[in-house]
């Protein structure tokens, strides 16, 4: 059917359906609707500080978007933290892309003793949960990863001055070197 450039309301009544009618109508009240929808948004959001109820963050939602980093958590939620993260650095990390460890390339199995690499690891799976989701990263996330988060944080970890430096491989027997305790006001023996 072409497009006569007439609108419904223009042609004579006996030429348009009283089902047209009503539907011109509804589509009015609609168009009604929406604009005075859009005047209250506009107005609500001219004071920066307003923000609609339904838009206000909730404490789980901000739980949910923004993961805790590790060093930051209290005992019990740490241990929860530290157990997830396990899992991902034993089951993904460890078997998926550490070779052997060598002298250049060291690797602790204790590595949860170990606080630097903790965070260090942790850091890293935060990101690795990101970069390889589609929905939020695309599909370059995974080669992001690898670029900006794997190899430097291996590099660190792994290299000759990481904190893996002072463990050694011997018939599965490792051992760390802490340091000592640094006399000071900060820390006072009982």
């Amino acid at each position: 059917m072409a497009d006569t450039g007439h609108r419904p309301e223009d042609l004579p009544p006996s030429l348009v359906p009283a089902a047209l009618e009503e539907d011109v109508e509804d589509l009015k009240a609609q168009v009604r609707s929406l604009t005075a929808q859009l005047a209250s948004l506009q107005e609500a959001f001219s004071s920066p500080a307003a923000v609609l109820p339904q838009q206000r963050e909730t404490d789980d939602d901000r739980a949910w978007r923004y993961p805790p980093f590790i060093l930051l958590l209290d005992t019990p939620d740490r241990d929860a933290e530290l157990r997830v993260l396990a899992e991902w650095v034993e089951g993904v990390l460890v078997p998926g892309y550490l070779g052997e460890p060598s002298a250049d390339a060291r690797w602790c199995h204790r590595w949860v003793e170990h606080e630097d690499a903790v965070a260090h690891l942790h850091a890293l799976w935060l990101a690795w949960q990101e970069l390889t989701d589609p929905a939020s990263c695309g599909y370059t996330g995974p080669s992001t990863w690898h670029r900006d988060h794997y190899r430097p944080c291996m590099n660190e970890l792994r290299g000759p001055r990481g904190p893996f430096a002072g463990c050694t491989k011997g018939e599965h027997h490792i051992a760390h070197r802490l340091p000592g305790r640094v006399p000071s006001d900060w820390h006072l023996e009982p």
